[in-house]
């Protein structure tokens, strides 16, 4: 039970961490690019909604949306003969929908701290805003933007009640080690169980550890000057 749990939670933690990246960071410079303030409290409060949501919650709403029998899983089905809920797609689904908020905020919270002068800098210098962004703002925030991939990949290790909404608990397929740990629990396997957790508790430590080492190297990023 273990290894095919474990097997399931990294592909699963790993193609979610890939995808929450790129749309967490582009979200989070979308919304601090943003000058309407009521515009950007709404989109940041969508943005964040999973965060506080329970996750069954989070689950049911896409099971709502990606299930076989509403528009968007029916599509899939009908155009690309892919069934999206309760396969192994469905827990790359649930796992970014839940891990994106922390993703998008420790992104934003990052580059909203780099000091404004190094952007101005640049500008001054004719540097296009796209290479402005890859060459200033982004490594500069890159500590930030490390600890909420960090935060988002252990997230998406850890999610349990989105996944088995959306993706059922399939040994092999959808089991992660959450579930396994649920199954194992169900079925009277303690030892089964132990094993997970104590997986569970390892794979949590070393996330622990580098989020320290990137909010370390997060203090001695430039920062935004008061004025």
């Amino acid at each position: 039970m273990l290894w095919p749990a474990l097997l399931v939670s990294l592909k699963t933690a790993s193609v979610s961490i890939a995808v929450t990246f790129f749309i967490g960071l582009f979200a989070a410079r979308w919304v601090t690019g943003m000058r309407q303030r009521g515009l950007k409290t709404l989109v940041d409060c969508v943005f964040t909604l999973p965060l506080v949501l329970p996750p069954t919650v989070v689950g049911f709403f896409l099971l709502f949306i990606f299930g076989v029998n509403r528009p968007v899983g029916r599509f899939f089905v009908d155009f690309f003969s892919y069934k999206i809920a309760f396969s192994w797609s469905a827990t790359v689904l649930a796992a970014v929908v839940v891990s994106f908020p922390l993703m998008y905020r420790a992104a934003r919270g990052a580059l909203e701290l780099v000091d404004p002068d190094l952007v101005h800098a640049a500008r001054t210098l004719g540097i296009p805003e796209g290479r402005i962004f890859w060459r200033v703002r982004f490594p500069t925030a890159l500590p930030g933007v490390a600890a909420g991939a960090v935060l988002a990949f252990a997230r998406g290790m850890g999610e349990f009640g989105a996944t088995a909404m959306i993706a059922g608990n399939i040994a092999g397929r959808t089991r992660t080690l959450p579930l396994a740990v649920y199954s194992a629990v169900a079925a009277g396997d303690e030892r089964a169980a132990r094993d997970c957790v104590i997986v569970i508790v390892i794979v949590s430590f070393v996330a622990l550890g580098l989020l320290n080492f990137f909010l370390a190297r997060e203090k001695h990023a430039p920062r935004r000057t008061r004025r």
